[in-house]
């Protein structure tokens, strides 16, 4: 590209200057597409540090459909999409946080509803997000219960899922004041010979004690029955 600039004076064609190397340093889509490997990034990521990406031109690839936008800041690339799974959609939108509660019940084969959306647990405040891989739900628990998961590392990020027996107990906690009755608890429709082969007893009994409450008890040991 060339500018042309005729009849300036001195400061006026220092401006010039300053306008070409500030206009060059705008991003272009083909340069944000080589900076990150990965198919999804964050506008605030370190790797963007000294290039300039303005809002109206993520806006305006979204409009064109170049990118997706996941939430405020947080993009992935539209071409990519195929290649992104949900659940570390879900891992990267919200941290810390870990699939559990419905999501992870259901992937353990502990209900046989299907769930539509990734539902997980964090240690900050409850959220909502829906965007192009779905509905993303996120339940406040006490930081001090904020465990009991594992990893699972993806092509280009992660997600965390909660194990089998803190699945099952996180449910029963965020969902206690539900329960108030023995129809209420065989509502829930928990296939009682699943979670039998797949949950380790004494891992169950000592996650089960952290959370102190006697109500909850009573309805984790009939999980062991």
């Amino acid at each position: 590209m060339t500018y042309l600039f005729r009849g300036l004076g001195g400061w006026e064609t220092g401006l010039a200057f300053h306008f070409i190397i500030n206009y060059n340093k705008i991003m272009k889509y083909d340069d944000l597409t080589k900076i990150f490997k990965a198919p999804y990034f964050s506008k605030s990521d370190a790797l963007l540090s000294d290039r300039k990406l303005l809002d109206y031109q993520l806006s305006l690839w979204v409009k064109k459909g170049h990118l997706l936008r996941l939430k405020n800041g947080l993009y992935a690339f539209t071409k990519d999409k195929d290649r992104i799974e949900g659940e570390e959609v879900a891992a990267f939108i919200y941290e810390p946080s870990y699939l559990s509660l419905e999501s992870a019940l259901a992937w353990y084969g502990f209900i046989p509803e299907m769930v539509y959306a990734y539902v997980s647990v964090t240690a900050r405040i409850n959220r909502k997000f829906t965007n192009d891989f779905g509905t993303f739900l996120y339940r406040h628990i006490k930081p001090e219960l904020f465990w009991g998961y594992t990893e699972t590392k993806t092509e280009y990020g992660h997600y965390l899922l909660a194990e089998p027996e803190k699945a099952l107990l996180d449910y029963l906690y965020l969902n206690l004041s539900k329960i108030r009755n023995e129809t209420d608890f065989a509502n829930i429709r928990l296939n009682m010979e699943t979670i039998k082969e797949k949950i380790d007893s004494e891992k169950f009994l000592k996650y089960l004690s952290a959370f102190n409450i006697n109500k909850m008890k009573v309805w984790a040991m009939q999980c062991l029955q």
